[in-house]
């Protein structure tokens, strides 16, 4: 098996967390190198955009309402993290653990407006968005190799984007990362002690304390989390139990849209467009229907820098109180 095409999944056997290992991302474009905010260099990245001029196979479209060509559109990713060759078996390497990277790595293209923001865009286009979020997240599930499912998003150079195109991502892999069996595992001790999600938990107990709640609608929450490990990190959360963004409802489909447009226009407005990155944190396969998993919406932004102590200890210094980053941002 050739590993330069295909890449491989190696385990720290030391700390038990895996490693993707993509050689086709070194081919990766970088688009903030020397960026200018002329009109002129704005024009030239539209010209050279591959989301504007694609080439690629269409995964998914959503047609368009109005005189705009599409809505969204998904694509497999050019220099993927994971590819779906090979097959998911494990092998020994002396003493270590490896496998073929194998997964699937797609790009959704938010929108055919090169110049548009996500916290800018109409409501209708929002839940659009979250519709072709859904109907990935399903069918990427039904491939019994696919251990679990991430749906994020890097906006700006400090979260990793390298277009500026609006899109977001969706990894699935064959593997479940240490850090979402961690936190598993401690959510199923927190629910044998109560026999409580500590989820529901977390969310009772925001929306009566008040203080750091951000919005609020019928069936989500959006609030800066107690131990945020960022400023201004937001969760947003269903208020109905549920393990599997898969199992989202219509209606929770718009109200998850009009709730995440109100947060990310709050960052736009309060925090003068920031960086950012936002992952759905969901339930891993066989995961879907217990009790003590509960999927959410975490959004980063970027505005601190991690460094030593943080890499040595895997201890967060938030220079900002949770409570202050929710007043700033209702005030």
């Amino acid at each position: 098996m050739n590993h330069s095409e295909i890449g491989q999944i190696r385990l720290n056997i030391a700390s038990r967390e895996w490693v993707i290992y993509a050689p086709s991302r070194r081919k990766r474009p970088q688009d903030f190198h020397a960026i200018s905010s002329s009109e002129n260099s704005k024009k030239v990245k539209k010209n050279h955009c591959p989301f504007c001029d694609l080439n690629e196979t269409i995964i998914l479209e959503m047609p368009s309402v109005d005189d705009r060509p599409w809505q969204t559109r998904v694509i497999q990713n050019k220099f993927p993290a994971l590819v779906s060759k090979g097959k998911p078996q494990r092998t020994k390497e002396g003493i270590y653990l490896t496998m073929p990277g194998y997964g699937q790595h797609e790009v959704v293209i938010e929108t055919p407006d090169h110049e548009q923001n996500l916290a800018l865009m109409p409501i209708a286009e929002i839940e659009v968005l979250i519709e072709t979020y859904h109907q990935r997240y399903l069918a990427l599930m039904e491939d019994s190799s696919n251990l679990l499912t991430i749906i994020f998003r890097n906006y700006g150079e400090k979260a990793g984007a390298s277009l500026t195109h609006p899109h977001s991502q969706i990894i699935a892999t064959s593997i479940v990362p240490q850090h979402r069996r961690w936190t598993e595992e401690e959510a199923q001790r927190y629910f044998d002690r109560w026999g409580q999600c500590v989820y529901c938990d977390i969310l009772s107990h925001e929306q009566e304390n008040g203080q750091r709640i951000i919005g609020e609608n019928e069936t989500f929450v959006a609030f800066v989390p107690y131990a945020a490990s960022l400023p201004f990190e937001i969760w947003i959360m269903p208020k109905e139990h549920q393990a599997d963004f898969g199992s989202i409802t219509p209606q929770e489909k718009t109200d998850f849209a009009h709730l995440l447009k109100d947060v990310l226009m709050r960052l736009y407005d309060k925090l003068n467009n920031p960086d950012y990155n936002y992952v759905i944190n969901t339930s891993a396969r066989y995961k879907a229907e217990e009790p003590q998993v509960h999927w959410y919406c975490q959004i980063l932004p970027r505005l601190t820098i991690t460094a030593g102590f943080e890499l040595a200890t895997g201890i967060n210094i938030n220079p900002s109180l949770p409570e202050l980053d929710a007043d700033f941002l209702n005030s």
